[in-house]
């Protein structure tokens, strides 16, 4: 059920390489969500009601992991067993930007966890890109971590400081870190394994999990799907079977808050669209773009398991609704530019707009039709429909002549 007198789930660490334990949900809770490790190495997640106080035995919990994570366990093991036990010749030079804008607090903790892995050294280097600064506040939490390069970027929106990290990124690889994730202790590790082994590839993509599921707004955007789950380690080529309208619809790819390209293919390419991400009043759509035509170049997109971050997710429900207004927006947007910039693909992309208006609209038919047992929020969905609509009608056009008079006066 979406509704609940609690709300709040217990998150659980599940190390598989030690005896399962037994699991109490606190009274406090109505429900439990676990992260599945194998050694270390993050392999599945998975979340169910269950109204505390209540227990959950060994046994329980293992059927339930086998359920849930069970051929994520079985490929993990497979790869490695394979993985070669030579370490590869050399590591790739890193830059690491993280673009902020009036979020100290959330930026100093994902740096912290940057740092306290361990693993901040050698050719790997840390960019703050302070976007439209209110105050100093931003400055003074990088100055805290010497490793650190603070650049300030005037330019108001996301894809203007995503572009200025390209600008002054040195390295093979560029990684995007949103400031209000925190990084699991693999990530580094897990990212230069992908590119060992996928040197081709133009970009790197990993898991977000919740950082809490202390309020209804983070229980309901997990239960809707979150950021996407899967801990299956895949290679996104040319082309992708039985998927007719690849690679539109690039939310298969992954999200913004944890994305690593090559640094050449992102100049190569013209960096990222600074009429998308532009903040209000179109908050999204840049990293959907940039998917798309690194697909469209002919580069792979590998996601990689391990490299996984914490997301802190919204805890009010009306911004929830807002974000998931801002989702359906974003993605028409980029649709939009696509259609104009790319008359080739047109069949593809308006068999890809019809399957999402349909698919929307089952979910919010899903109660009546009952061919599902899921139940979406229908103000959610609507949110994100009519945010979809709103994009289809002009505001990527709309977006480019906002950014426009941004430039000059910036000039």
């Amino acid at each position: 059920m979406w509704n609940s007198a609690k709300q709040r789930y217990r998150i659980f660490e599940i190390e598989l390489a030690d005896p399962l334990p037994e699991i109490a949900v606190p009274a406090d809770c109505s429900g439990m969500a676990a992260v599945i490790r194998l050694r270390g190495t993050p392999v599945g997640f998975f979340m169910e009601p269950m109204r505390g106080p209540a227990t959950l035995g060994s046994s329980e919990l293992a059927s339930r992991i086998l359920r849930h994570a069970g051929k994520q366990i079985v490929s993990e093991r497979i790869y490695r067993e394979k993985k070669p036990l030579v370490a590869p010749a050399r590591s790739p030079a890193i830059d690491i930007a993280i673009c902020t804008h009036n979020r100290p607090d959330a930026l100093a903790a994902c740096l912290k966890s940057l740092f306290t892995t361990g693993e901040i050294h050698g050719p790997i280097r840390v960019l703050v890109i302070d976007n439209a600064p209110p105050d100093d506040r931003t400055r003074e939490v990088a100055a805290a971590f010497p490793a650190v390069r603070y650049v300030l970027e005037p330019k108001p929106g996301l894809d203007f400081a995503r572009n200025r990290a390209i600008e002054e990124a040195e390295g093979e690889l560029l990684a995007f870190l949103d400031d209000d994730v925190t990084v699991d202790p693999g990530w580094l590790e897990r990212l230069q394994d992908a590119w060992a082994a996928n040197p081709d590839a133009g970009a790197f993509l990993g898991p977000i999990l919740p950082m809490e599921l202390e309020t209804r707004a983070q229980i309901v955007f997990e239960r809707m799907g979150g950021f996407g789950k899967s801990f299956e380690r895949i290679r996104y080529g040319s082309t992708l079977p039985d998927v007719e309208t690849y690679p539109v619809g690039a939310g298969i790819f992954g999200a913004g808050a944890n994305m690593v390209f090559r640094l050449d293919v992102l100049r190569k390419l013209g960096g990222f669209d600074d009429a998308l991400d532009t903040g209000a009043p179109l908050p999204g759509g840049g990293d959907l773009d940039m998917f798309y035509r690194v697909a469209r170049a002919g580069y792979a997109l590998v996601r990689e398991p391990g490299m996984l971050v914490f997301h802190q997710h919204r805890r009010e429900y009306g911004k929830l609704r807002r974000q998931m207004w801002t989702w359906g927006l974003g993605a028409m947007a980029y649709i939009t530019k696509s259609w104009r910039a790319e008359p080739e693909q047109r069949r593809k992309i308006r068999q890809w707009v019809l399957w999402w208006l349909v698919y929307q609209m089952g979910k919010l038919l899903a109660p009546v039709l009952r061919r599902s047992s899921k139940r979406w929020p229908w103000d959610m969905v609507l949110a994100e429909i009519v945010g979809g609509i709103v994009g289809l009608c002009g505001e990527y056009v709309r977006s480019r002549r906002r950014v426009e008079r941004l430039r000059r006066r910036f000039a």
